[in-house]
């Protein structure tokens, strides 16, 4: 009988739930947004924040209710950001071709398509493209406040890149 009162009382929820939600889209006067495949420009990566030819297509901006905003960045080879931190944390998700990437004061390291990266708030960081090959990754990252989502620095210096200079562990393998 006990089993029985839980079993109805967990299906009252399920369709209680169910019924709450149908046409919860209707009742608020909200409904997706389907952002369309070319309807946003690519910019170029400014040389203020990149070393090398950088390409980023915006996917969505971040409005009042959702924070995060996402694009896909292609680096080519030997292309790579300034030093950054972000305030509230980034993911990379590597789509293609080899990735450099580096946190103050640890080795370089290499990824490659379907390696997650995922850079903590306020960890300082670099990332770009292997010296001989391309690479593209979907970035994600949340505004603190509007339009913040990165702080950047100074520049990944060649030695930096190479994993012999300030800031580096050890080489990277090549």
């Amino acid at each position: 009988m006990k089993n029985a009162m839980i079993g109805m009382a967990l299906a009252l929820a399920v369709t209680t739930g169910l019924s709450a939600t149908h046409g919860f889209a209707a009742e608020t006067g909200r409904s997706q947004t389907i952002v369309r495949n070319g309807e946003q420009a690519s910019l170029k990566g400014a040389e203020a924040f990149f070393t090398g030819n950088v390409r980023i297509d915006p996917l969505y901006p971040a409005n009042n209710a959702m924070r995060s905003s996402g694009g896909v960045v292609t680096f080519e080879p030997g292309a790579r950001s300034n030093w950054h931190i972000h305030p509230v944390g980034q993911v990379l998700i590597i789509t293609s071709g080899v990735v450099r990437t580096q946190e103050w004061g640890r080795p370089v390291q290499e990824v490659r398509p379907g390696d997650v990266v995922i850079c903590p708030v306020g960890v300082k960081h670099w990332h770009g493209a292997a010296p001989n090959c391309s690479m593209s990754h979907i970035s994600i990252c949340e505004e603190q406040e509007p339009g913040k989502v990165v702080e950047w620095m100074e520049k990944v210096t060649d030695e930096q890149y190479n994993g012999t200079g300030s800031g580096s562990g050890q080489s990277v393998k090549e």
